[in-house]
Formats: structure tokens, C-alpha cells, sequence
């Protein structure tokens, strides 16, 4: 006869417990380029306006469409995007 070994289920989700905090709001001032294999992200240069880091500019990367002027919720104000070395467009090496 098989033994049955009791589990116990938890509710956490994976990774849910790593932000603390608010979000921080971030106007976009600068458009750096596009970047990811295919050309799907944006780098944006951004000017944190709310939250601990106010007044800081960073580099972020944005999926989706996004504007001069538009503000962006973050998540955190910590990690900031590594700088596009190339000017490659679309992900296209020519």
C-alpha cells in the first residue's frame, strides 16, 4: 500500500512578494531609441515625479506605444536600463 504524503497549498504567487511599496510616477522626456530582437521596446529617458527617488531621470525600457509627454507607472525606481550601444533599427543587422 503507497503512502499518501500530505502538501500543504499556499496562496503566495511567484516573485508577488518582491515589490514593497507604491508605484512612483515618471514623465517621459526623451525618446533614446528602440531596442529587443525585434524592435519592441522603446528606451525612454524619464523624470521621476512622485516617491522617494524625486526628480531623478533614468533610463527605462517601455513595451508598447509610448510618447513624449506620456507619464509611466514604475513599479520601482531602483533598477535602472542598460544604454543601447548600437544604433541598429528593427533588430536588423545589415
Amino acid at each position: 500500500m503507497a503512502k499518501t504524503q500530505k502538501t500543504k497549498s499556499t496562496s503566495q504567487k511567484k516573485g508577488g512578494d518582491r515589490i514593497v511599496g507604491e508605484g512612483a510616477a515618471a514623465l517621459v522626456q526623451e525618446i533614446v531609441g528602440r531596442t529587443g530582437f525585434r524592435g519592441e521596446i522603446t528606451q525612454v529617458k524619464c523624470l521621476i515625479t512622485e516617491g522617494r527617488d524625486n526628480g531623478r531621470v533614468m533610463r527605462r525600457n517601455v513595451k508598447g506605444p509610448v510618447r513624449i509627454g506620456d507619464y509611466l507607472m514604475l513599479r520601482e525606481t531602483e533598477i535602472e536600463a542598460r544604454r543601447i550601444r548600437s544604433k541598429v533599427n528593427k533588430g536588423a543587422y545589415t
